[in-house]
């Protein structure tokens, strides 16, 4: 079934590495970007670029109006400040919650966190804003009425994907290659199984489908 997807960070290695996954697999996909000298790159791997700041004054739904599904895979980025987590993991996401919801899109995935579940109360510097964005954009996803699926992947690495994973909840801390990050998202799109499902994600030993299959 072929869809057409939105992908907020469309530019960042997960987004770019989803991106050309879905073009490869006949679907269509707009990549949301901010800066134009990104566009070049988006359309060397099929994905036609739009431009929209999530963190400014752009009109997210009319860049986003008409797809079937969005995904959310943006963040402020190592480096950036706390203001930044909220801005963008935090805001950035709940706009294009509202975004979805104002134009009748009713599929939502987030790329969230480990650690996402039970996020320090205060303190934790840059990084425990970062978990505390993150997990208020979760909770404000599974809030939304939308058929969201959140993905709370381990640390990343460049490795090359193995297509093996393990998905649950409380998993020991672990790490997965962004690749296999970007084939979950990419099979969770057209998976009922994973409609209204939050879970962790790590390398494992389940082929992808499988574990998909099993939430």
């Amino acid at each position: 079934m072929e869809i057409e997807v939105a992908i907020a960070g469309a530019h960042g290695k997960i987004g770019m590495l989803l991106g050309g996954l879905l073009v490869e697999q006949g679907h269509t996909v707009l990549g949301l970007i901010r800066n134009p000298d990104q566009e070049e790159d988006l359309h060397a791997i099929g994905v036609e670029p739009v431009l929209c700041d999530l963190e400014g004054d752009d009109d997210v739904g009319e860049a986003v109006g008409g797809v079937d599904a969005v995904v959310f895979a943006a963040g402020a980025g190592p480096g950036s400040s706390a203001e930044r987590k909220r801005t963008m993991d935090l805001g950035g996401a709940v706009r294009l919650i509202e975004a979805a919801k104002a134009e009748g899109i009713r599929r939502y995935l987030i790329v969230s966190s480990m650690g996402t579940g039970d996020p320090p109360a205060e303190g934790g510097d840059v990084f425990g804003e970062y978990l505390r964005g993150k997990a208020g954009a979760d909770r404000a996803l599974e809030a939304s009425g939308l058929d969201f699926t959140i993905v709370r992947p381990g640390g990343l690495t460049g490795e090359p994907p193995t297509g093996l994973v393990e998905v649950g909840s409380g998993l020991d801390r672990g790490e997965i290659p962004r690749a296999d990050v970007a084939a979950v998202l990419a099979a969770a799109l057209t998976s009922e199984e994973a409609i209204g499902k939050t879970f962790e994600l790590i390398s494992g030993d389940t082929p992808i489908a499988d574990a998909l299959a099993s939430l």
